[in-house]
């Protein structure tokens, strides 16, 4: 199917675009004139103050037409930015209504894309706005369904109750750890993640690597006396490499990040049980890491078939009982919505064998076609679920943890998510993960290190952010870690400059 779409400057293409990819699959949009296109939609913009936006939706085929309007009170011109990006929510309303009528699919998330959701709570409520009349902006600026709204403010009294000071841990980083090994690659993936038996970079060289990364931003947190509020291992899977490796690197941490018993969380990703050994788990609970994941995403063997975990079902069973044993008392479980060849009787199924282990937290992820996943590169090969199954198996999940006495407490949203739905985490109360906090809603900045591990910076001034990564492959980190260390240390620099001049 082509869609055209007419009467936009290209400032606005993009946005565009977004929303409406939300209503259709295996689509071209185009915003060439003269194309024979089975959509055609045309926009009018115009006004200065009061500026209105219209879009006609039109079928050539059957001449069918949808026609939508609306108006706002803007702000000046002279801040073009902030006029551009009104402009982009004005022109949207139209275009949402005249899509979803002619579609008969509502979107509950309105025209958000690319927006976090819980930030422009935040927001909101660190301008002392009412939580009424933030709700009703939520409403009318971006369309969102009431649902929606009240799981926002639920998350965001959660993260307040469990971090009081969210809003002032500027001062602080967190740091992220990536360990770019797994046992196989899984289908959907598009995390660094090499065979820790492949011929993409020595184990020991990059581990090396990572040691000095360590070593070098632990002295500078140090001598500028930055605290760390969380530390997270990820990956690939962190658990990949032997237990010798996870306690010197362990060791290595301690010697190298400052007041480590100010560190309010370390989690370690432990996410392919098939990585876990009593000996492993041996060296957490010796370095008191006692948070970390062991994910199932499905517990149907044949899907994990499918999608290249090549563990069973059993194993993940078995290997949760062995990190209880060995005094894990904050495990996550990771489970997805649209495994391929899954529907709502198997989701049902995997819901009632996670009842069993009873972890300490469940994030539910919607399957996201990822660009660079194998999955992407062959969709004919994974049948997945409708978009009316899709959202049956996320009410499911709402529903189980409800009755669970799990709470939400983080979500997030991704491009491509099968219904246009959301990655939710659920926790019961005391035992979320801090660090999803901190990465999801942006208050601080994420120093990530090792292969593949990207930096997110976060002003603390001004609170813009930008991002510095590794390289991805292990012999371009093995090669390069230095110069990637002395980048991070000069961007840290920059960003907590005002500190120095404060002392």
């Amino acid at each position: 199917m082509i869609i055209q779409v007419n009467g936009l400057e290209e400032g606005f293409h993009r946005s565009i675009e977004h929303i409406i990819r939300l209503f259709f699959e295996e689509i071209q949009v185009t915003f060439e004139m003269d194309v024979d296109a089975d959509i055609v939609i045309e926009f009018r913009l115009g006004g200065e103050k009061e500026l209105r936006a219209s879009a006609c939706l039109t079928n050539t085929s059957t001449g069918q037409a949808y026609e939508s309007a609306y108006m706002r009170v803007v702000s000046d011109r002279g801040d073009a930015k902030e006029w551009r990006k009104q402009a982009k929510q004005i022109i949207s309303h139209p275009l949402l209504d005249v899509l979803e009528r002619y579609t008969g699919i509502e979107q509950p998330w309105g025209i958000l894309t690319g927006i976090r959701p819980t930030k422009l709570l935040h927001r909101k409520i660190r301008q002392n706005v009412s939580q009424e009349q933030a709700h009703q902006e939520l409403r009318e600026d971006f369309l969102i369904h009431e649902s929606k709204i009240e799981l926002m403010q639920q998350i965001a009294d959660r993260q307040l109750a469990m971090v009081p000071d969210l809003y002032d841990l500027r001062h602080e980083v967190s740091l992220y750890i990536g360990i770019p090994f797994c046992p196989t690659k899984c289908a959907y993936c598009t995390f660094p993640a090499y065979a820790i038996g492949g011929k993409q970079g020595s184990v020991d060289s990059f581990l090396g690597g990572l040691h000095y990364e360590m070593r070098e931003i632990g002295r500078w947190l140090k001598e500028n006396h930055i605290g760390i509020t969380t530390i997270y291992f990820g990956g690939g899977t962190p658990t990949s490499i032997t237990a010798e490796e996870m306690d010197m690197l362990y060791e290595e941490m301690y010697a190298s990040f400052p007041n480590m018993d100010k560190v309010r969380e370390i989690t370690v990703e432990a996410g392919r049980p098939d990585t876990i050994t009593p000996e492993k788990l041996a060296v957490l609970t010796k370095w008191n890491i006692d948070r970390i994941s062991i994910n199932p995403q499905s517990y149907i063997d044949e899907t994990l078939k499918a999608i290249g975990r090549h563990h069973t079902v059993q194993e993940t069973i078995d290997k949760f009982h062995l990190a209880r044993e060995a005094g894990m008392n904050n495990i996550n479980m990771d489970l997805i919505i649209g495994l391929p060849g899954e529907g709502v009787s198997e989701f049902e199924y995997t819901l009632k064998e996670t009842e069993k282990l009873r972890p300490e937290s469940v994030t539910v992820h919607t399957l996201s076609f990822k660009r660079a996943s194998e999955m992407t590169r062959n969709k004919e090969k994974y049948r997945v679920a409708t978009r009316e199954e899709i959202g049956e198996m996320m009410k499911m999940a709402e529903d189980w943890t409800k009755t669970h006495d799990y709470v939400p407490y983080y979500l997030y949203r991704q491009k491509n998510i099968l219904g246009n739905l959301e990655n939710v985490g659920y926790a019961k109360p005391g035992q979320e993960s801090l660090y999803n906090i901190m990465i999801m809603e942006e208050v601080q900045s994420i120093v990530g290190l090792g292969c593949g591990a990207a930096s997110k910076w976060v002003d603390p001034v001004t609170g813009s952010i930008s991002r510095f990564a590794n390289p991805k492959e292990p012999k371009a980190y093995n090669d390069n870690y230095r110069h990637y260390t002395e980048a991070k240390i000069e961007a840290l620099n920059k960003l907590f400059s005002f500190t120095r001049l404060d002392n």
